[in-house]
């Protein structure tokens, strides 16, 4: 007996040792090595201090800033714990709303959200993604039609001209990934930290 599970424990702990603890020390290693950034969660840092990742959206509220997509995330309730409220792009709990297509505090809260847009920006329909939350709550990219809707707002907020505040969302459009992988995107983050320094 002890001949046959011999060879089964031996295998258990090799097995472990290499999957458990080898490889993924290697493969953390390597990524260190090749893209310490991106190994590290693609962290952004304004004078030493990091404000945030490339990867998560943040809440933007002050007009003088531009405006990710909107966030179902939730957390835990102060006043009680039992129950959760809303946290926008709380990382700890990613996720969408669950609302169904034909969900009538949807259609009612998407209704509202585009009324509101559209007074920022009248004559001009407003982009899906700017009165949609994403599944994940976290995305940190917009199309680059939400962000030209938003460039009015933006400008006269920061007393710029319309025309410079598009060029600056045209210089941080990202493509698609090797011309055919994905849809063009502006990090909102990254475009926001460009309007600060030419505009803080």
């Amino acid at each position: 007996m002890l001949r046959q599970l011999r060879p089964a424990l031996v295998m258990i702990v090799a097995m472990t040792v290499i999957t458990g603890l080898l490889y993924p020390l290697g493969m953390t290693g390597i990524a260190q090595a090749v893209l310490p950034g991106r190994a590290n969660g693609s962290l952004i840092a304004v004078n030493g201090q990091v404000i945030g990742s490339e990867l998560i959206g943040q809440n933007f509220a002050s007009d003088r800033y531009f405006q990710g997509r909107l966030s179902a995330t939730v957390g835990p309730d102060p006043a009680d714990p039992s129950k959760t409220t809303s946290v926008p792009y709380n990382a700890a709990n990613s996720g969408g709303s669950n609302l169904a297509p034909t969900s009538q505090v949807l259609i009612d809260r998407i209704k509202g959200d585009a009324d509101v847009r559209k007074s920022q920006n009248r004559g001009q329909s407003v982009p899906v993604d700017l009165v949609t939350a994403s599944g994940s709550g976290l995305d940190p990219d917009i199309s680059p039609e939400a962000a030209l809707f938003q460039v009015p707002r933006v400008a006269a907020a920061r007393g710029l001209q319309e025309e410079r505040v598009r060029q600056i969302v045209a210089e941080h459009t990202e493509q698609r990934v090797l011309g055919v992988l994905g849809e063009p995107r502006v990090n909102v983050l990254k475009l926001n930290l460009a309007l600060d320094r030419i505009n803080g």
